[in-house]
């Protein structure tokens, strides 16, 4: 009889092997550093990286569209600039449009606000007096001349202020800046948009690689699914708006539905940002409760329209992400963060919406999600 063989035990793992696999609290400091890093970066620099924010924002929507033109053939350098160059047209051509046509409203504001006013009194003021007993004294001229008095103070004032600040010299250069700074950081960040992202993802940790681009590819299929159909809302609408309101009669038309459907990219706000003002130019060109109703009557179906026709159409509940959500994340990014916030709200949420995703399929993997067998 053999004598046994004593048990083969596994050889002891390294100790340095060991700890290379394990996060140390050292580098969880640093990876808590580096984020604090940023939150304060956005706290107090916010200024400062808005057009860097805005240059990015465009370069992320331009990005497929260079890629598109570079598998054609074409240089990546080249088609940056083209893509920079329709950008820029495509802004230029915007507030030519709308500048001119909102500075117009806002006098035509400025000099029918008596009138209407008047016309209020007129036939509000025996309707009071009869059914309400309540006797309202105006005085339509006095109006018009503390109106006309103030319009031309807030003027002067205004000048004042800028004359002041052109002088300081202070609001020019940071306009200049801005306008010059947000397509050059949209050229570079377009130019080289794969080779950051290569150095980024080289930073990551090796273990760490495989779900970072995972979650990486999932958020950047959210915000273009997103981007892509909320565009194509805007547009819709926009053009909606701009054909309705001129069947219905409102002056300024063209300028008061596109920038009610620009504004709808903020859900509700932007909608309610866009009825206030159709509403306010209905009543300055007060003709009748017929053409107010039939502007109010557009602004009803453009919400149906966009809420149970093309929100579900253009993008659908594959995104997931809710307009409540969006709201919050408006508001709190920018009263945390000011306007950068404002601008990193969407990104931030697409990504918190991935992240909630993964959590919940982990969570439904694990023990405590799963079934109980003394339920059954």
């Amino acid at each position: 009889m053999e004598p046994s063989r004593p048990e083969a035990t596994p050889a002891p793992v390294p100790a340095p092997a060991a700890a290379a696999r394990l996060v140390t609290p050292r580098q969880y400091l640093w990876i808590v550093g580096a984020a604090a890093v940023v939150v304060l970066a956005l706290q107090f620099l916010g200024p400062v990286l808005t057009p860097f924010l805005v240059g990015a924002i465009f370069a992320y929507l331009g990005a497929p569209l260079v890629d598109r033109m570079q598998r054609r053939g074409l240089s990546r350098t080249l088609g940056t600039l083209l893509v920079v160059l329709l950008f820029g047209l495509a802004v230029i051509a915007l507030l030519l449009v709308l500048v001119p046509l909102v500075q117009a409203e806002a006098a035509l504001a400025a000099k029918k606000l008596p009138d209407l006013f008047a016309r209020f009194a007129a036939e509000a003021t025996p309707w009071l007096e009869k059914h309400l007993g309540i006797v309202i004294s105006t005085d339509v001229a006095s109006l018009r001349e503390f109106v006309a008095e103030h319009i031309e103070e807030a003027k002067a004032f205004s000048l004042h202020i800028a004359s002041g600040l052109k002088a300081g010299g202070i609001f020019l250069i940071s306009l200049i800046v801005n306008v010059v700074l947000i397509p050059v950081v949209m050229f570079y960040l377009l130019r080289d948009w794969n080779m950051i992202w290569r150095r980024m993802f080289a930073l990551v940790p090796r273990r760490w690689r495989r779900p970072t681009r995972q979650i990486a590819t999932e958020i950047d299929q959210v915000l273009a699914e997103f981007l892509r159909g909320q565009g194509t809302v805007m547009a819709s609408l926009a053009l909606y708006y701009a054909i309705g309101l001129s069947i219905a009669g409102l002056q300024f038309a063209i300028p008061i539905g596109i920038l009610t459907g620009l504004l709808v990219f903020i859900p509700y706000i932007g909608f309610g940002t866009g009825l206030v003002l159709g509403m306010l130019a209905a009543l300055l060109q007060w003709n009748g409760l017929p053409g107010f109703l039939a502007v109010v009557a557009v602004y009803g179906v453009g919400q149906i329209l966009e809420n149970y026709v093309l929100i579900p159409w253009l993008i659908g509940d594959r995104i997931g992400l809710h307009p409540l959500a969006v709201i919050f994340a408006l508001l709190a990014f920018g009263s945390l963060f000011g306007i950068a916030g404002v601008l990193l709200a969407l990104p931030v949420s697409a990504a918190l919406l991935v992240g909630l995703r993964h959590l919940r399929r982990e969570y439904r993997r694990s023990a405590l999600y799963g079934d109980d067998p003394r339920a059954s």
